[in-house]
């Protein structure tokens, strides 16, 4: 069984209590508009190209087998619809304009990555999180991993859309020590417009992973989009309330992915003004909700 991952991160400390190493699966149901790991949302293994490392030399041309590379004055244009990741052409980028996106791994091969840290784990109350993408939608193999952190008695986390099979998620319960799980909009409707999925199936779960586990929900706060005026406040709250969530983990908007949609080829969405993220953390914090911010715990 091999999982397709895009980047193991070691040393994170925004990914759950402690210090913890982050592997992140590739491929997610939802397509959020400002999604910060664009690189995460496609299954398939994908080119990327940083022009600003690009020599001309053009080997990368004649090293494709399949012709999505096109010489220009100023170094290569991929052709996006042919190229297939192949890797022909990274194999002979000697100045590193050209990697991938996503590579097969054995979970054995995860774990040895993961085991590196363990001492950090073990004296800073670390672990193990498994983020995306969506690490439900390769399910197999995200329960193999949890099943093997158990054994080694490393704590994990999921970080999750919620947006999975239940019994996808039902099977992974007794093996995960935490959910990270992400609300990106108490409205169904606008939820569609903003990620491409509705929220019912989002809220189902979580409802039944708060009656069993130990949940953080992480609320993204974009301007213009989920947060539009000081009344999206009292929707979310209010959802909170109902829900009678614990903890929240509100997560400001940052622009620090701008590059990573230029290397895929792709137009970063402009995110507009909007209210505030304090005055929503304040509110929070009023009506009892322990709250932390931008992944800090």
């Amino acid at each position: 069984m091999k999982g397709r991952i895009f980047r193991i991160q070691r040393f994170s400390i925004h990914d759950g209590p402690g210090i913890r190493t982050t592997v992140f699966l590739k491929g997610c149901p939802l397509s959020c508009l400002w999604c910060h790991n664009p690189e995460s949302q496609r299954f398939e293994v994908e080119l990327a190209y940083r022009s600003e490392r690009c020599m001309s030399c053009h080997r990368c041309v004649a090293a494709c087998p399949v012709g999505a590379l096109r010489p220009i004055s100023s170094g290569v244009e991929v052709d996006r619809n042919t190229c297939n990741g192949c890797g022909e052409c990274v194999k002979v980028c000697r100045s590193g304009a050209l990697f991938l996106y996503g590579q097969e791994a054995e979970p054995s091969e995860v774990l040895e990555e993961v085991r590196k840290d363990a001492v950090f784990y073990r004296n800073s109350g670390g672990g193990v999180t498994f983020s995306g993408g969506e690490p439900y939608s390769q399910p197999d193999f995200l329960l193999e991993m949890l099943r093997l952190c158990r054994e080694e008695g490393i704590d994990t986390a999921v970080d999750t859309s919620g947006h999975a099979p239940w019994k996808s998620i039902e099977a992974t319960l007794d093996l995960v020590n935490l959910f990270l799980y992400d609300l990106k909009d108490y409205n169904s409707e606008r939820h569609k417009q903003l990620t491409g999925v509705g929220n019912e199936l989002i809220l189902d779960n979580l409802r039944k992973i708060l009656d069993t586990s130990d949940v953080v929900v992480r609320i993204p706060f974009i301007p213009s989009c989920n947060f539009q005026s000081p009344d999206d406040f009292d929707g979310f709250l209010n959802l909170l309330l109902r829900l009678d969530v614990g903890r929240v983990d509100v997560l400001p908007y940052h622009s620090l992915s701008r590059d990573k949609y230029r290397w895929l080829g792709r137009e970063f969405f402009e995110v507009g003004d909007g209210p505030d993220y304090r005055e929503f953390v304040e509110m929070l914090r009023e009506a009892g909700i322990d709250v932390s911010v931008g992944g800090y715990f």
